[in-house]
């Protein structure tokens, strides 16, 4: 990150479906640390994945860090009333919405549904109003190992504070990977053949 850059600053960042039905918040930080020496597994994410399904899904990867304290989603409160797919090895639980059809996250694991003060975990004054939400346990968290959260980047909603799609492939904060062949090691300057930018 050059001196131009400004500092890395997480916040919740709302996002949604088409017909807002799924909505949620995911905490980011951005602009996300990128460079080989980054711990992958640990780190804030952006990437694109040519492998057939992330490309037909039109998936644009955020990956947070601690997915268990950084994604909650607000509704519905379980993702079990969300349409799903799964595919190869059935271990990710594509979701999507039964009414609009678009995806919002995918998931590798059970998760909780609890009551939270979502305007103190969003750093606001809090006035001790309880919100119900799902969010991964983190007992079922284990960075590279166990359990899997993915956001699709294409679903924050629009117009938010430090968040800029084009801002994130103009600086080359967005990963590409081989998904398809797993031969090539991620890069940020364009996407491996079948990808999209």
């Amino acid at each position: 990150m050059s001196s131009t850059e400004p500092s890395p600053n997480r916040r919740g960042y709302h996002g949604s479906c088409h017909c807002g039905k799924v909505r949620y918040i995911a905490f980011a930080t951005i602009p996300p640390p990128i460079g080989p020496g980054i711990d992958r597994k640990n780190a804030m994410r952006f990437y694109k994945c040519n492998c057939s399904t992330c490309l037909k899904m039109g998936i644009f990867h955020m990956r947070l860090p601690n997915p268990a304290k950084d994604f909650v989603l607000l509704s519905p409160s379980d993702p079990a009333e969300l349409s799903n797919y799964t595919c190869f090895e059935k271990n990710l639980d594509w979701r999507f919405c039964p009414t609009c059809g678009v995806r919002c996250f995918t998931v590798c694991t059970n998760g909780q549904s609890e009551e939270i003060d979502l305007e103190a975990k969003l750093g606001k004054p809090s006035e001790g109003k309880m919100t119900r939400i799902w969010r991964m346990g983190e007992e079922k968290w284990e960075p590279g190992s166990k359990g899997y959260l993915s956001v699709n980047a294409h679903t924050i909603d629009q117009d938010q504070e430090r968040f800029d799609m084009r801002e994130l492939v103009d600086k080359k904060w967005v990963e590409y990977l081989d998904g398809k062949e797993w031969a090539q090691p991620p890069r940020y300057d364009y996407p491996y053949p079948g990808g999209t930018w």
